[in-house]
Parts: structure tokens; C-alpha cells; sequence
């Protein structure tokens, strides 16, 4: 049996500020350590007391949320670039606003994968690419329970991925997910048939403020 736990990192201060996050690097806020705090124990509550393998985005929000889990289970973190959010370019840091005023959407038939909201910001086929190459290695890993954090979108494509979605099949899927959320994927020992046991799991960060 093999154990995933994704975790999608809690309140950034880019959220409290309403800025484009992507890789602007920003870190939790007092509500995000506790939202971390929280995912942390029921964390707990599903493993137990073996230490997980941990692997975490290096981004600021993503590390010290996997900070916390790291600490609650005695555990060290690995930092993998490759599981950072997409890539806004120039636009990581501008106001939200900004954004929605300027982005460009992808067309609904023709090259949903190769395009970019933002002309110098990472096409949907890169940066599902670097995710599905992060979980290459976290599949590969012989260890049964793993925690993987990350961001928010990267989530829909550590899911597909996981399911075995080709890349090029992704450019129409968006799992919606919320800051602190946990999802759970389970393959079995005997079929190693892949499935999705939680999608953002949230009733942890409930009366939190």
C-alpha cells in the first residue's frame, strides 16, 4: 500500500495583501501558521505515528507549512523546486486586479497547453511538465507514506498525474482547492490500481481565525 497526502499550503501573506502569488515569494501569516497547525494534526490523526517521507515546494509558503508538518512528525523536509506553483513572470507581486485586467486566457478549442496568461510567465505544458517530473520521483520512492506540499493549482496536476492523465490531456482539467486542504491518493499492493481517497479535505481549518 502506498500513501500520498497533499497538502496544499495554508494563508499566505499574497493572499492578505491580494497580490499575484506564482512564485513571489512571500511566507504564512499568523492564520496560515495556525491553518498549518492544524492540517499538521490531522495529518496525525490518518498516519499515525510512523514518519512520513516529506517533500515540499521550496517556495516560502509551501516550506514553512511543510515546516510545521515536519515537526509534528519528527520528520526532515526535501525541498523540490519542480512542485512550485505556475510561474506568472512579471505579474507575480502585482495587485490581483492587475492581473485580471491584463491576463490572456487560453482558447477554448486549439493549443490550451502552450499557452501563457502572461507573456513571460510559464506555458500550462511547462508547468505541468515539471509537476508531473516531481511526481515521477515521489511515485518512485519506495516509501509507503509520503507528504507532498504544494500550491493550489500544481494540485490538478500532481492529481493527474497521479491517475496516469497523459500531460497533453490536461489542458482542460482544474481541480479547485483551498489553502490548507488535504488530499489523500492510495495505491493498493495487489491490483496497484490508483485512487483518489480525499479531494481537498477542509473540515480541520473549520472555526479557524
Amino acid at each position: 500500500m502506498k500513501d500520498i497526502y497533499v497538502v496544499a499550503h495554508t494563508q499566505s501573506q499574497h493572499h492578505v495583501d491580494e497580490v499575484v502569488g506564482g512564485w513571489f515569494d512571500t511566507g504564512l501569516t499568523d492564520l496560515g501558521r495556525r491553518q498549518a497547525a492544524a492540517a499538521a494534526a490531522r495529518l496525525k490523526d490518518w498516519i499515525g505515528e510512523g514518519a512520513p517521507r516529506i517533500v515540499s515546494s521550496d517556495l516560502k509558503r509551501a516550506a514553512e507549512t511543510a515546516d510545521v508538518i515536519s515537526r509534528a512528525f519528527g520528520a526532515p523536509v526535501a525541498l523540490d523546486a519542480d512542485l512550485r506553483e505556475m510561474s506568472y513572470g512579471s505579474a507575480g507581486g502585482k495587485p490581483d486586479a492587475w492581473m485580471r485586467e491584463n491576463e490572456s486566457y487560453s482558447p477554448r478549442i486549439g493549443d490550451r497547453m502552450g499557452h501563457r496568461s502572461i507573456p513571460d510567465g510559464e506555458s500550462k505544458r511547462e508547468f505541468a511538465t515539471r509537476i508531473y517530473r516531481a511526481m515521477d520521483r515521489i511515485v518512485a520512492d519506495p516509501a509507503p507514506v509520503q507528504v507532498v506540499v504544494t500550491h493550489g493549482f500544481s494540485i490538478t496536476f500532481v492529481v493527474a498525474a497521479w491517475v496516469g492523465m497523459p500531460l497533453e490531456a490536461t489542458g482542460y482539467i482544474n481541480l479547485r482547492t483551498n489553502s490548507g486542504g488535504l488530499t489523500h491518493l492510495r495505491e493498493d499492493d495487489v491490483r496497484f490500481n490508483r485512487a483518489v481517497v480525499r479531494l481537498n479535505e477542509v473540515a480541520h481549518l473549520e472555526g479557524l481565525k
